[in-house]
């Protein structure tokens, strides 16, 4: 059986504890590897390598730095079936997904952050005839990268791909859940030449090697992407010690759907944002709220195309909704739609677990599930599921709608379905989200900082606030 191993110091080891745990194929509910059981022991290694490759990495000219992250984005490109596969098993979504979404994406993170550090700029300020400021960024020295399981090599590379390029090591934890694709990456690293001891990956539980790179004196800036009670428990660690902090947390996004929207793209892209990746996207709009004037239209149209929706085996490249991402997570989703019933709620849709037959008869599957007669102050709508789960609820006018979108502890993404231009700047102005899509969903462009309001994070993500973010500002002043 294949062991993951720990990348530290440009090499493939063991950990010091030796001890390893079990890498569950969610679709079959079958071991199929081992993920190494790191402690700090392993933390420190990968700190004292870092250490060791800092200041080279770090005054490095800048165009081989990014050749060398071309490199890396150009073997992710190469290797693509061989990683979506991966990532396929590891984590349960369809193939397709990875193929399209995940990988591509991947490489595009290195991509653009090879590119804009051989075009960055810096500003200076004429001070009348006295002098001249200027501003030096310089890189924080080692960063923490910490990653969730549900896009990891997407969500993996999108931190380590902006501190690298900003000139710094890592030391990075990919989720335990899904540690394949990381795992996969050390190898690519390895061959494209990269340093050693630049990028450190370390396998292990969040108690565990999380915490150690959180709590390490030598790490001054920890970038985390995952549950919003785990980032407060960061925060309470990282705060006292100064450290530089960039949180994204949980989502609990509205879908506004207005009688005037194009009915047929937002059918079709509602259906998307609900249950791609089986729900388990941060972005996805697991509230919709649907004008009363085409509410039975598109309620009636929706429940019917989410009951034709295929789940089955995710290496079939035919299947629409994998398997969700283990066995603990099957039964919160399923709990949650038991509270959901509890609390007056009708399902329309789904509601049950699903064994597909074959290998798959064993596995972690949910039907895409829609719930109606639920108000915004129930569990479910108040709640982070992250699984395929929605609720349709309908609303009358654009200020009830405002309220039911703004009345959770969250505040990531927000998406409006209106033709009317003036209506859709008006109440995207006045929800409390941090991305908001207008007749579209999961457009993204690089360039633009990502990153939620209220319990959502803090902090930016994407774009020169990456950069930044990874990187200490220095003023200095020259006398004219």
């Amino acid at each position: 059986m294949k062991k993951i191993k720990n990348y530290i110091g440009g090499k493939l080891v063991e950990p010091v504890s030796s001890k390893y745990m079990d890498n569950i194929e969610p679709a079959t509910g079958e071991v199929y590897s081992l993920i190494p059981d790191s402690d700090e022991k392993d933390v420190q290694l990968a700190v004292d390598a870092a250490e060791k490759a800092r200041h080279e990495w770090a005054t490095m000219p800048i165009e081989k730095r990014s050749a060398l992250l071309m490199k890396v984005a150009d073997l992710i490109d190469e290797n693509l079936e061989m990683l979506a596969k991966a990532e396929s098993i590891d984590n349960g979504k369809p193939i397709s997904l990875s193929r399209e979404v995940d990988i591509p994406r991947a490489s595009a993170n290195f991509r653009f952050y090879a590119a804009a550090i051989v075009n960055q700029s810096t500003q200076a300020h004429i001070t009348a005839d006295k002098g001249v400021n200027y501003t030096l960024r310089e890189p924080v020295g080692i960063a923490g990268c910490i990653s969730p399981w549900n896009l990891p090599l997407y969500l993996f590379t999108w931190k380590i791909a902006p501190a690298l390029a900003s000139g710094n090591c890592v030391v990075a934890k990919p989720s335990e859940i899904t540690p394949m694709s990381a795992f996969l990456l050390s190898e690519l690293c390895i061959k494209a030449g990269l340093p050693a001891g630049v990028l450190n990956i370390v396998h292990g539980l969040g108690p565990k090697v999380g915490e150690a790179i959180i709590s390490h004196p030598n790490i001054p800036a920890i970038s985390f992407t995952g549950g919003t009670a785990t980032g407060k428990r960061i925060a309470s660690i990282a705060a006292p010690m100064f450290k530089k902090l960039s949180l994204e947390l949980g989502g609990k996004n509205p879908n506004i759907i207005f009688d005037d929207c194009d009915f047929e793209d937002a059918l079709a892209t509602t259906l998307r944002s609900s249950f791609s990746n089986q729900g388990q996207i941060c972005l996805c709009g697991s509230r919709i709220y649907v004008q009363k004037g085409i509410y039975d239209k598109f309620l009636d149209a929706f429940v019917a195309k989410v009951k034709a929706m295929k789940v089955g085996d995710p290496l079939d490249s035919t299947t629409k909704t994998g398997a969700v991402v283990s066995a603990q997570h099957q039964e919160k989703i399923l709990h949650y739609i038991s509270l959901a019933q509890l609390e007056g709620g009708k399902i329309v849709a789904g509601g049950n677990a699903f064994n597909p037959k074959g290998r798959c008869r064993n596995g972690y599957f949910v039907q895409p599930t829609v719930i109606t007669g639920l108000d915004e102050s129930c569990r479910i709508n108040q709640e982070e599921i992250f699984g395929p789960v929605v609720t349709v609820q309908p609303f009358e006018t654009e200020e009830e709608v405002i309220a039911l979108a703004n009345s959770t502890n969250y505040g990531l993404s927000a998406t409006i379905w209106t033709q009317n231009l003036t209506r859709a700047h008006r109440v995207g102005a006045a929800l409390k989200s941090g991305i908001i899509w207008i007749n579209c969903w999961l457009v993204r462009d690089l360039r633009t900082p990502f990153g939620g309001m209220k319990q959502s994070g803090v902090g930016r993500e994407g774009g020169d606030d990456a950069l930044n973010f990874f990187t200490e500002a220095k003023n200095i002043c020259i006398k004219v």
